[in-house]
């Protein structure tokens, strides 16, 4: 015999995500008053964090991954289905599933701008992130090695986790109406600890000298994936200054940021530490937009109480006043997407003496019902990323831990619980891989790249958050052997055809009228100038060559590619 809507709502399988404890972390309404603007500014900069991925997707996906990339998706996706069945809509979730082709790539992407314009302008924030959320998980999960960086995960959670922080309504304003709940509050914040808290454990668990000699930022400048101006004349300031960064980083990432935990004070004088620190990170090198999230996320330190004075005085008006601490939100109305407004069933909730007969009790249970099953599944999925999140930082510290990791392991497809660790161990050197062509085998002409250093005499430039992803995957292959990185030679076999969509990658073509009968890939090793070179020729670099990097292959008759000359071992690098 089936239940009534009143017993289902009062059934003890969901009663106790109803209760006041629960509705205190999940439900919005209970959310804290006094964090409208820091999240404002926080979800209008992650909008333009998506936007600046998916506008650096505009000129690269096709050469990327398209039909006829790099590492074509539908390839990939092929051998996906092969070996997973329909378990692959899991273990790989992408909209590409539906289509690989070049169009469909860029109907994806253009959907990422325009959501993340919407997102920017505070247009439905809740679906212009879910949409945003949604088109940059597609790309990541079928780019394969392009999108094997922990800023891609990094943006992912925040992107998840902005769902349930973000308002309700078309026009949501601030927001007043609907509080952000303090689970997702405290998940943003956990992110925000983990990046710097874990990067400043592994530093010290890789056992790395350059760290415990306070040596790592001697060359650290120089030797990142992509350096700026601004880094090339930090690198030629003595040791001591490199040596104070170094207790510096230690110093933030293992101890100033539990400050975080402590009251709202200590919270406002950690954001004033760590923001200049991020905006010098941002100055001298280009990690794409790696930084500017973390700076965002810093933002969720504050509360209206920090930032009161620098809002219009039309706008402060509408903050709730300090003095009072609670938003009445029930009697703002608002339009809501991914959850429904506040009826008034919701209310009934949160005051049980309320007049029964202003609303038929059928209606004020299936509202009941429906409101428990809502809070019972962000409950749910909220606790399932915070669990797995404290597991994988608990593993930096006791690997042989007996965690289970079931519920981890399900939630990698998405990127959204992850662990953090940056610059555990500091590259020794600058390797860079040039690609060369040529139709006699002895006169080679380089393929001219776009951001990364080559030309001797061009500064490096500041050009992040934009992501130029192939570039950015020759640094780390720079470090090892072609073997690791077999896009090196897929690369060399797409110039030997003249593929449009690879040659956008790169600054021009050298053989625009017909490819070139031979390519390779050399690697160099580059250091910064001196100041007095710098000043007499006008180089901001030197370099050198250690030797053949990947195979010298022509295209045969037939069109298969041959291997002309295979590279020799290289010399211990990197």
């Amino acid at each position: 015999m089936g239940r009534s809507p009143d017993n289902l709502a009062n059934d003890s399988s969901i009663s106790w995500l109803t209760n006041k404890p629960a509705r205190w972390l999940f439900r919005r309404q209970e959310g804290p008053a006094r964090l409208f603007v820091a999240r404002w500014i926080f979800l209008r900069a992650l909008a333009a964090i998506y936007f600046s991925a998916f506008f650096s997707l505009l000129f690269q996906i096709k050469g990327l991954i398209g039909p006829q990339g790099i590492l074509p998706a539908e390839r990939f996706l092929d051998e996906v289905q092969a070996q997973m069945g329909w378990l692959r809509f899991w273990f790989a979730p992408t909209l590409f599933w539906l289509s690989a082709s070049s169009h469909m790539m860029m109907l994806v992407t253009w959907l990422g701008i325009a959501a993340s314009l919407a997102a920017l302008c505070n247009l439905w924030p809740r679906l212009s992130f879910l949409v945003c959320f949604l088109c940059f998980l597609s790309f990541v999960t079928a780019a394969q090695d392009f999108s094997s960086y922990q800023s891609d995960s990094m943006l992912l959670e925040a992107g998840f986790l902005a769902l349930f922080f973000a308002p309700r309504g078309l026009l949501p304003g601030l927001g007043i109406a609907s509080p952000p709940s303090r689970a997702s509050l405290f998940l943003l914040q956990w992110e925000w600890f983990r990046i710097y808290f874990e990067s400043g454990l592994v530093k010290l668990l890789s056992g790395d000298v350059e760290w415990r000699n306070f040596t790592a930022m001697d060359e650290y400048y120089q030797n990142g994936p992509l350096p700026t101006w601004i880094g090339w004349y930090i690198e030629h300031l003595p040791h001591w200054f490199h040596a104070a960064t170094v207790a510096g980083t230690l110093g933030m990432e293992l101890a100033i940021v539990w400050m975080l935990f402590l009251p709202r004070r200590s919270r406002l004088i950690c954001f004033c530490i760590v923001t200049p620190w991020e905006i010098g990170v941002i100055l001298t090198a280009n990690y794409t937009f790696l930084n500017y999230l973390v700076l965002a996320l810093g933002f969720l330190l504050l509360d209206d109480r920090d930032v009161r004075w620098l809002i219009p005085r039309r706008f402060r008006n509408t903050l709730p006043a300090p003095a009072k601490g609670i938003v009445e939100t029930q009697s703002i109305p608002s339009i809501s997407i991914l959850e429904n407004s506040d009826t008034p069933e919701e209310s009934d909730l949160d005051d049980p003496g309320k007049d029964k007969d202003e609303t038929p009790r059928f209606k004020r249970s299936i509202g009941k019902f429906f409101i428990a099953i809502r809070v019972c599944l962000t409950g749910v999925v909220l606790t399932w990323i915070a669990y797995a999140t404290t597991a994988e930082m608990i593993r930096l510290l006791w690997s042989d831990l007996p965690l289970p990791t079931a519920l981890i392991a399900a939630l990698e497809p998405f990127r959204i619980a992850n662990q953090y660790g940056l610059f555990a161990v500091m590259t020794r050197g600058r390797y860079e891989i040039e690609f060369q062509g040529s139709n006699d085998g002895q006169n080679w002409t380089p393929y001219l790249f776009r951001y990364k250093p080559q030309a001797l005499n061009e500064a490096p430039a500041i050009y992040a958050p934009y992501q130029p992803r192939f570039e950015w995957n020759l640094w780390f292959a720079s470090l090892g052997d072609w073997q690791q990185s077999n896009f090196v030679a897929l690369t060399e076999e797409r110039l030997l055809e003249n593929d449009p969509d690879v040659l956008a990658l790169f600054r021009g073509n050298p053989f625009a009228q017909t490819p070139p009968r031979y390519v390779k890939a050399v690697l160099w090793q580059y250091w910064f100038t001196s100041m007095d070179e710098n000043h007499r020729t006008g180089n901001w670099w030197r370099r050198d060559l250690v030797g053949l990097y990947a195979p010298i292959l022509t295209r045969q008759q037939d069109g298969k590619f041959g291997v002309i000359q295979w590279p020799d071992p290289l010399p211990p690098h990197g």
